[in-house]
Order: structure tokens, then sequence, then C-alpha cells
């Protein structure tokens, strides 16, 4: 459970500075466990580098005895894993993400998570997913221009707002950046990376703010950008630990300012997508090619499944 704009000036796993209010905003996340349908708290977890106005706990996400924490307002210029500059906080907003380990019940921080090209307001730590030993943190405001997998552009900021995606994988417990994700028809503004969902060797990354006109999967318009923020979601494979985007998804009734992406879940071979501001006036289960076309409900929002 997250509370980002805790107060408490605390930094590491049950810090004794609960009660002191001193970093405004700089976040907290608390861990709690059942035993016999009784709920107790186990730890309250800080940043080992807690700041104000850090917004630690912004995204979460935990797999067994593993915890990701994001933290996109996060100021350190640092890049990369466990890099010792965590104080210099001269990258505002560049974001950063913490991973925890529990053992035995108790839990420590493992690693701290910086991008490959740390810049100022990427806001790295948008959004946080992890299964098993791989952790993918999103930077929603990140600005490279490339496109596709590990381009060779990422200190080329001519894409505002573009955003990226950074897979990080564990050996034992050493973490390393594994892949550098752009999506195929990179765009100023698109928000890639707002939202992730991770399930094995699929991710799926949304991009609620993308402009294409495309309908469906795959389609051939991702360079007509005449229906502003319709949305999308971009969906990765991973094969002997290369990643390779496999789809690009639009609604099948794509409308400018739908903002399609802006909620995923994939588990399994099913991915579902939510567009909160799409108009359709339809109800139930596909309620038909009309009623997707009718936009008399003004930001009714609709969810998509793709198998």
């Amino acid at each position: 459970m997250s509370a980002n704009g805790e107060d408490s000036a605390g930094t590491g796993v049950n810090a004794p500075l609960q009660g002191d209010n001193n970093a405004p905003n700089s976040g907290a996340v608390y861990l709690f466990t059942r035993a016999s349908g009784v709920w107790t708290q186990q730890s309250y977890v800080k940043a080992s580098n807690a700041d104000l106005d850090d917004q630690f706990g912004s995204s979460i996400a935990l797999y067994g005895d593993t915890l990701v924490v994001g933290t996109p307002n996060e100021d350190s210029w640092g890049v990369g894993v466990n890099v010792a500059v965590q104080g210099d906080n001269s990258a505002a907003n560049s974001g950063a993400a913490y991973v925890f380990q529990r053992n035995s019940g108790v839990w420590a921080q493992e690693a701290y998570l910086k991008a490959s090209n740390t810049g100022t307001d990427d806001q790295f730590g948008t959004s946080v997913a992890i299964a098993g030993d791989t952790v993918v943190v999103g930077a929603a405001q990140e600005d490279g221009n490339g496109t596709g997998v590990n381009p060779n552009t990422q200190g080329d900021n001519g894409a505002t707002d573009s955003g990226a995606v950074y897979v990080f994988t564990r050996s034992g417990s050493t973490w390393t950046q594994q892949a550098y994700l752009k999506p195929s028809n990179t765009g100023a503004g698109d928000r890639f990376g707002d939202s992730i969902t991770l399930a094995g060797d699929t991710l799926a990354v949304g991009a609620p703010f993308e402009d294409s006109i495309g309908v469906g999967i795959s389609p051939s318009a991702e360079s007509d950008n005449s229906a502003a923020n319709s949305g999308a979601v971009y969906v990765f494979g991973r094969t002997s630990g290369a990643w390779r985007q496999d789809a690009y998804l639009k609604a099948s009734n794509t409308g400018s300012g739908d903002m399609f992406g802006s909620a995923i879940s994939l588990a399994g071979d099913s991915l579902a997508v939510g567009a909160p501001e799409e108009d359709g006036a339809g109800t139930g289960i596909n309620p038909g090619i009309t009623s997707e076309a009718d936009n008399s409900a003004a930001n009714s929002g609709g969810v998509y499944v793709f198998r």
C-alpha cells in the first residue's frame, strides 16, 4: 500500500522517524501480511535517499518476495543501477525506482534503479511492473526520438515527452539493464510508458496520448496523426533475452481524445485495454458497430480485450 504524499524524513526500512514530517511528499510504502484472516503491518518502507516531493510510491508492483517502487519525481542525475550519487539532485524529476527483497519476513532494499539516459523531467518510475526476475520501468516524459529496441539515439532529446520503457533483469541479487524500448512510431507528447503490464516474456506498453488514426491490430496508419490523443498500446515479446515489438494495437473505433491505453492488464494470452474517455453510447459486451460509432456518451469510457 502506497502513500506517495507521506512526509517523514526517514530513510530505509522501518525508519524510526515516522513522525518527523520534514520531507513533505517524500512518500512511503506500507506492507501488510495476513495470517489466519488477520492483517498486520509488516514493514514501513522509505527510499534510501528520501527527499521532499519525490513521491516515492507513485507506482508499485509486487511479485512474491520482491517489491518495486516507482518515484517519478526523484531528482538525482545518476545513471544505471546502484549509482553512488543518490544525493545529487541536479536532474529534477528525472525519477528512480527501488527494488526491495524480503527474506524470512525482513525487507531490505536490493537495488536503486536509474535510466541509462537520465534526464530532467523524464519521470522514470511513472509506471512499474515485475514478473520473476524482470522489472520494467516506464518513463512517460522521456524525450528520446529513437524507435524500436535499443536505438542508439538515447542522447537525442528531439521528441519531447514521447516516453520510454526500461527493462532490468536480476541474476542472484544483481540487477542490470537489459533493454531500452521505444515504440515503432515515436511521437512527441505520446507518453509511451504511462502504463505497463508484464507477464512472463510478454510486455504491453500504453501510450494514451498517441495520435494515429489507425484502427485495429498493426494498422498501416502509424504516421497519420489526425486523431489526437486517441492512444495506442504496443506489445513486445522476449526470446533468449532479446526483445522485439510484436504488435501495435489501436481501438476498433479509434477516436480523438479517447486515451486508449491509459490502463492495461495482461494475463496469459489476454490483454485488456482501458480507454477512459471513449464516447460510445453502447451498453454491455460487444454492443455492435453502430453503437461503437455513436459518440453521444462523451467520456463514458470503454475497455477492449485482445488475445
